[in-house]
């Protein structure tokens, strides 16, 4: 009966209260109170800011840049990591997939997610859910992709035909965000027509930080080498942006020559060189060429299987799951020519030579561009395949059919490479 009476008092009290507040202030002042206490968006100069300078950097992968290769990264010496590009769409549509791109890893400390549009409405809409909803310490905007699934939709690589949409979408995304906001692009979309460095000054008055810039047009998509003269030429045009430089970067001799050349160039960021010696990581730190064993590539492997079994689940869904990731990236870790077969060191990642032995059986399976040696490699670590299994990579270079065994022709290395988003 206490109890109940102190309840009846406290909200006799709070009525009372209530009521002389509201006749004191009246119901506008009570509003406008009321909106006193919303949040308001952060100053540009409130943001926290990435510091991108010296520290490696694992470009976002479509497919292959998967949560368990990211770890896999990580313990080799990686700094940043982002997530695969996931589409704007997609995430405002709900889809659970798309959403799963963004997972992090607790090793994961700078992390970043990255996604893929062509207008500034989306996209803003995106940016307020992933503030709300994710923790992450930088979104990245993908404007580079040549992929035509992607180009056709007015993203990617496209919105370089359209720099002020670009201009729109950095300074919509950065109002509603409290995570920093950067930027990958091409040089161009056509060859010979390059127009990164006529807006690439203005990017930090838009609000983004970072900028990363792959020396190719959307037309030369990934023939030919990297234009790092022209990276290097808007990285001293822009020397409040953060600018970071990507392309055909295999050594830590490639690493230095470019970060050397520029005061300005923030740093490099790595994609397929990652994915072909993801130890380039360990190489960067340690300042030497690793020539790296069979057994010691093998149990990379063996990581990733266990980190993928963990991630999508041990039973014989996530066992298949994780081996049709592990033939994704073997269909790029086979590139590999160990150090020691190597006449010329260090390599060129857009060198492809010839089939060769290797100092022992497992050094030359690792090595084998057939899709059926790397079914083998993946049943070394997960079992047998099932009944039936067919495997194609998605850059379509070499396939797999547990029918009949037999491998697609081998395709240029331009084709192998769409996979990666540019």
């Amino acid at each position: 009966a206490v109890v109940e009476g102190v309840k009846e008092a406290v909200a006799e009290a709070v009525g009372v209260v209530s009521e002389a507040t509201t006749g004191v202030l009246g119901g506008d002042d009570v509003a406008e109170r009321r909106n006193a206490y919303m949040e308001v968006p952060l100053r540009a100069e409130e943001k926290k800011v990435i510091d991108f300078r010296g520290k490696t950097y694992l470009a976002p992968l479509t497919t292959v840049g998967n949560l368990p290769f990211r770890r896999v990264c990580k313990r080799l010496g990686v700094d940043i990591t982002c997530g695969e590009m996931a589409l704007a769409t997609n995430l405002l549509q709900g889809q659970s997939s798309e959403w799963a791109l963004l997972k992090r890893h607790p090793s994961e400390d700078v992390f970043g997610v990255q996604v893929c549009g062509g207008f500034a409405d989306a996209l803003t809409r995106c940016a307020q859910l992933l503030d709300e909803n994710i923790s992450v310490d930088f979104v990245d905007v993908n404007m580079g992709c040549p992929i035509d699934l992607v180009c056709d939709k007015g993203a990617g690589s496209s919105l370089l035909l359209k720099p002020y949409r670009i201009k729109e979408i950095a300074s919509s995304m950065s109002r509603v965000m409290s995570a920093p906001l950067t930027l990958k692009t091409r040089k161009g979309y056509y060859d010979d027509n390059d127009v990164a460095h006529t807006f690439i000054p203005e990017v930090r008055s838009w609000g983004a930080i970072a900028l990363t810039l792959h020396g190719r047009t959307r037309q030369q998509r990934y023939s030919r080498t990297a234009d790092w003269d022209y990276i290097l030429k808007c990285a001293d045009s822009s020397p409040d942006l953060q600018l970071i430089g990507n392309g055909d970067v295999y050594s830590y001799e490639d690493w230095n020559s470019h970060i050397s050349s520029s005061s300005a160039l923030a740093t490099c960021m790595i994609g397929r060189g990652a994915l072909i010696k993801p130890w380039i990581f360990t190489e960067i730190k340690e300042q030497r060429h690793w020539d790296i064993s069979a057994s010691e590539r093998l149990d990379l492997l063996k990581t990733f299987c266990n980190f993928g079994l963990e991630h999508w689940g041990s039973d014989q869904r996530g066992v298949e799951t994780t081996r049709r990731f592990l033939l994704e990236w073997l269909s790029y870790l086979y590139r590999y020519v160990p150090i020691g077969l190597l006449e010329v060191v260090p390599a060129q990642l857009h060198w492809r030579p010839p089939a060769f032995y290797g100092r022992n059986d497992l050094e030359t399976l690792l090595g084998s561009d057939s899709a059926a040696d790397w079914v083998k490699i993946s049943e070394m670590l997960l079992g047998p395949v099932p009944p039936g299994f067919v495997f194609a990579p998605k850059h379509k270079s070499n396939s797999y059919s547990a029918a009949s065994e037999a491998d697609m022709a081998v395709m240029t290395g331009a084709d192998m490479d769409e996979q990666s988003n540019g």
